[in-house]
């Protein structure tokens, strides 16, 4: 199973925008799991993800920032 993790914040609109797209790819695909990081909780990740947010990190420790498309994100859950 690949284990992607989604760094945003609970009153961040493009980040549920984001969950919104992610949710639509994997719905139908097994094999994938999403968790949902608040970077508000952790001094280090609000520092590295405050301005970016939404990113979404593959389990390779890739990153794909906003704004992605469907087609984007498709290739990076394909990748």
């Amino acid at each position: 199973m690949k284990k992607f993790r989604l760094y945003g914040t609970s009153a961040c609109h493009l980040c549920e925008v984001a969950h919104g797209l992610i949710a639509r790819q994997t719905a139908s695909v097994a094999g994938f799991d999403v968790e949902e990081v608040d970077i508000s909780d952790s001094e280090a990740l609000f520092a590295r993800y405050g301005v970016v947010i939404p990113v979404l990190q593959h389990p390779d420790l890739r990153e794909l920032n906003w704004p992605f498309d469907d087609q984007q994100l498709r290739d990076f859950l394909a990748s």
